[in-house]
């Protein structure tokens, strides 16, 4: 089924840049200088960092360089869900208990409120609408999995989800078949751009200074090396996520997985009858190869998946630029979630990279030793996790450097998580291209054989990735 009705912006970062514009460019570094923390990347990990840093210690000497311009990267071209997921939390249970992953839970429950608190505090409007996440089941297969996930959820202490069949699923948005769904009130739709852009002057009127047009090629202790000159401080801290692996020394820290989007053109009141949706929660669904959607603000859904997964040898896109073969399965999805829009014109499409750890699991880390520090790894999840990571980095340097002692952050059981590094090539490419096959498979399979069993494929796909 081809999408190309009408002419696609395809690129240009992303839509929403499309409908924001692009930021005026700050001025690149001007050679060396010092300063008390330098954060590498402008991106959200990096402009919450700064952003918390200076309100905690206004006299700090904060420098964020940035490789391109802030939110060029996954913070400029995700799908808008501010929500309470994140990457690795059942193996934290593992590793450190329950209780210690019910409290990381807990922080992500808070800090979809913070986001939304700090945006109407620094005047962000940022097309903020919490009506929370809707995930939902269209065969036998990902409805045995939404209840067992509805569960499992339930024990990490969220008693406020619900659990709907298919009538009152309908009544909020009207997927085609939709059997089930789980609602959680912890998440809300926003405009990612609107958002990094207020963030970013928030931050510059905080006394940060931002130096875009300025790659850091290597990181070491206590310096932030480019090609103007080299950054020295007592805390370095990379906040880079997919383009980690352009950094000296990590192409295989974490692994640049692609994701795409595509944005419809504004459907008429009468689709908009059609589908429901007013309660503008953001959408998900139970396949393995799994989709992201939501109603933006001027009428359009945007949805999301994965499109070519990876790039050999841990390369980043063109400025979003997106296969027809991937924007045409996108579309697919649509129609079949709502078979009314057959025919509608997609106006956008782009991609972006999100960073993958090795065992899927997000990590903020303070290295006391040698001042250097990171958080990433959210493995999609980031718009919210970013907030969060952000937070403990700060209050791991203020930590470290005296200003303050343990807290309820820094106690965590993601702070000082090590993992793994990815495979060599051609492992890495052959790995990533044949797991997302297997799921593609296995989705189809479900959808054929109306079995109430999840395909076997899909669990080797989990072994061979490290998510189980």
């Amino acid at each position: 089924m081809s999408s190309s009705v009408g002419k696609v912006v395809n690129g240009g970062v992303s839509f929403w840049y499309a409908d924001d514009g692009l930021p005026a460019p700050r001025e690149p570094l001007p050679g060396d200088a010092t300063a008390d923390v330098v954060v590498v990347g402008g991106g959200y990990t990096g402009l919450w960092t700064a952003y918390y840093l200076k309100k905690a210690a206004p006299s700090l000497r904060v420098t964020v360089l940035e490789q391109k311009f802030c939110g060029y990267g996954a913070s400029g071209r995700n799908g808008g869900w501010l929500y309470n997921g994140i990457a690795g939390r059942d193996r934290y249970a593992e590793l450190h208990g329950q209780e210690a992953a019910v409290r990381l839970q807990r922080a992500m429950n808070a800090t979809v409120d913070e986001v939304v608190r700090v945006a109407a505090a620094e005047g962000i409007d940022a097309d903020v609408d919490q009506g929370g996440v809707l995930e939902v089941a269209y065969t036998p297969a990902q409805l045995a999995r939404l209840k067992a996930f509805h569960a499992h959820e339930l024990s990490f202490g969220e008693k406020d989800r619900e659990l709907y069949g298919a009538k009152e699923t309908a009544e909020r948005i009207r997927v085609a078949d939709a059997v089930g769904s789980t609602w959680t009130p912890h998440g809300a739709r926003l405009h990612p751009v609107k958002l990094l852009k207020g963030l970013a002057a928030a931050v510059e009127a905080l006394g940060v200074t931002i130096h875009e047009q300025t790659p850091v090629t290597e990181i070491r202790p206590r310096q932030a090396v480019t090609p103007y000159g080299t950054v020295r401080a007592p805390y370095v801290l990379r906040c880079t996520e997919g383009f980690t692996a352009n950094l000296k020394g990590q192409k295989r820290t974490w692994l640049p997985m692609n994701s795409s989007m595509i944005a419809t053109e504004p459907l008429t009141d009468g689709q908009w009858a059609e589908i429901g949706w007013e309660g503008r929660e953001t959408l998900g669904d139970m396949a393995h190869a799994y989709m992201y959607a939501q109603r933006t603000a001027d009428g359009r859904i945007a949805l999301g998946g994965r499109g070519v997964p990876y790039r050999f040898g841990s390369r980043t896109d063109n400025d979003g630029r997106t296969q027809q073969s991937t924007i045409d399965a996108l579309y697919e999805i649509l129609v079949r979630l709502f078979p009314s829009l057959t025919g509608v014109q997609v106006s956008h499409a782009w991609s972006g990279v999100l960073g993958v750890p090795r065992d899927w699991c997000a990590t903020v880390t303070l290295d006391r030793s040698t001042g250097l520090g990171w958080a990433g790894g959210y493995v999609g999840s980031g718009v919210a996790t970013t907030n969060l990571a952000a937070r403990t980095l700060r209050d791991l340097v203020r930590q470290d450097s005296g200003l303050a002692g343990a807290t309820e952050l820094t106690a965590l059981p993601w702070v000082g998580h090590e993992v793994r590094k990815w495979e060599p090539e051609p492992f890495r490419w052959i790995g990533v291209h044949g797991m997302y096959a297997t799921y593609r498979t296995a989705d189809r399979r479900e959808r054929t054989t109306h079995s109430a069993e999840s395909s076997r494929l899909a669990r080797i796909a989990d072994r061979v990735a490290g998510r189980h």
